[in-house]
């Protein structure tokens, strides 16, 4: 008899999961449901349309539905799964039932909502959904003031980029500098001179009290004082979207995201969930996290595959490697930096350098900083956070997989490089 699997939702895990499973196992009957009408493209590139750096949303995607209905997978698009009985092993959606024999759930996030009279004004934007983009790029076009309420990394891009275009950005958060809770304010300073020379206006340290106007919002009111704008993008904290699986009886843990084991499963048999609805354990602490990047999502939803497969695949716990573009500076690390560790309570000793992206004489290169934090004693890697040109991104990966197999400073310091001047300098 076939098996059937069933994968909810279309985003990077949903879509891993589905593909690699009838990959690597070609007999199985692999159906995935998601409630939009457009699949494998990346939300990450839309502020940068927005800013004009890509030219085109179509830019933006990835593949098609009917290259995956040619691929076997079975398509449901626009499709809202509306409850999950796990032990009939049944989902409904459009009032009919569908029967599983594996499940996976990667119904993603739904962003953080202001909690301040004025949220349910209209005018109030959330960056996620490529049509409601297209939409909102064109009212882009007829408006002068926007206010960015949020300094995560989404505020940071899309801050810089509404800059680009030409609007008059007001950027709001209550910390008191961009990713204040992770990042280190040495860091963090480059960014904000940098969105300062798109005539980003910083407001930091600054609470949102509510969102004014009648039916549409018209300014932002403050405890700085009021923000006149003519709409405002909100890019606040990812929530994971779980109730359909909460309400199923699946647990969540302490950040609220899905709990899972190592191979991505929950605690019901043939039932894995990945992507931003579960939590994982962070390499150095083991505590759970959530909120990661799209690469995480998709690594997620591979070990799912694999293991629905008949595989024996593990995903380990996350070194984090990150990076973002803040205005036209680069920023990236792995795992923690000093405000995290002091925060946590974690010590460590500190090491700093300034290199260069290529050999300090070739046309192009870059100043690169580097922040290292080392256990102390042993001297084994535990963070790094970077900023400077290019090649950050490259850096923060290694890191994060050095760190990942034990290796100390002296290590780094030892090891071999190459030298090349178009690509590399001597040290």
């Amino acid at each position: 008899m076939t098996e059937r699997v069933l994968v909810i939702g279309g985003g990077g895990a949903g879509t891993a999961a589905a593909t690699i499973a009838k990959r690597l196992k070609p007999s199985l009957r692999v159906s995935l449901f998601t409630e939009f009408e457009d699949i494998a493209y990346s939300p990450c590139g839309i502020p940068f349309v927005h800013g004009r750096e890509i030219p085109r949303f179509e830019d933006l995607f990835l593949s098609t539905v009917d290259r995956y209905v040619a691929d076997g997978l079975d398509m449901r698009m626009e499709t809202v799964v509306t409850e999950i009985d796990l032990d009939r092993r049944i989902v409904t959606a459009r009032n009919q039932h569908e029967g599983f024999d594996q499940l996976v759930i990667g119904t993603g996030f739904t962003w953080e909502k202001p909690d301040v009279p004025g949220a349910n004004l209209d005018g109030l934007h959330y960056v996620k959904n490529i049509r409601l983009a297209m939409e909102f790029d064109k009212v882009l076009d007829t408006v002068k003031t926007v206010a960015v309420i949020g300094a995560s990394p989404l505020g940071v891009e899309m801050a810089g980029n509404l800059g680009h275009r030409g609007l008059d950005v007001h950027f709001v958060d209550e910390g008191p500098w961009v990713l204040s809770e992770v990042l280190d304010p040495d860091v963090a300073q480059p960014v904000h001179e940098s969105l300062e020379k798109r005539g980003v206006t910083l407001r930091f340290g600054t609470k949102v009290e509510a969102f004014l106007g009648d039916d549409r919002v018209r300014a932002v009111a403050t405890s700085d004082g009021e923000i006149p704008c003519d709409l405002a993008i909100v890019c606040l904290n990812k929530v994971p979207n779980s109730a359909l699986a909460v309400a199923a009886g699946l647990d969540v843990g302490t950040t609220g995201g899905l709990i899972v084991d190592e191979r991505m499963r929950t605690k019901v048999a043939g039932v894995y969930a990945a992507g931003d609805v579960i939590e994982v354990p962070h390499g150095l602490t083991m505590l759970p996290i959530r909120g990661l990047t799209g690469s995480h999502a998709y690594a997620q939803g591979r070990t799912a595959a694999a293991n629905i497969a008949g595989e024996d695949r593990v995903y380990d716990p996350v070194w984090i490697p990150w990076g973002l573009v803040g205005g036209d500076y680069t920023i990236g690390g792995f795992s923690i930096g000093e405000t995290l560790a002091t925060a946590m309570g974690i010590p460590y000793v500190l090491a700093t350098g300034v290199g260069v992206s290529r050999a300090r004489y070739y046309p192009g290169a870059a100043k690169t900083h580097v922040k290292l934090l080392a256990e102390p004693g042993t001297l084994r890697l535990i963070g790094a956070q970077l900023h400077g040109g290019e090649g950050i991104k490259e850096r923060a990966d290694f890191l994060a997989f050095v760190a990942k197999r034990g290796a100390t400073i002296e290590d780094l310091a030892w090891m071999e490089n190459i030298y090349s001047p178009p690509i590399g300098a001597l040290f």
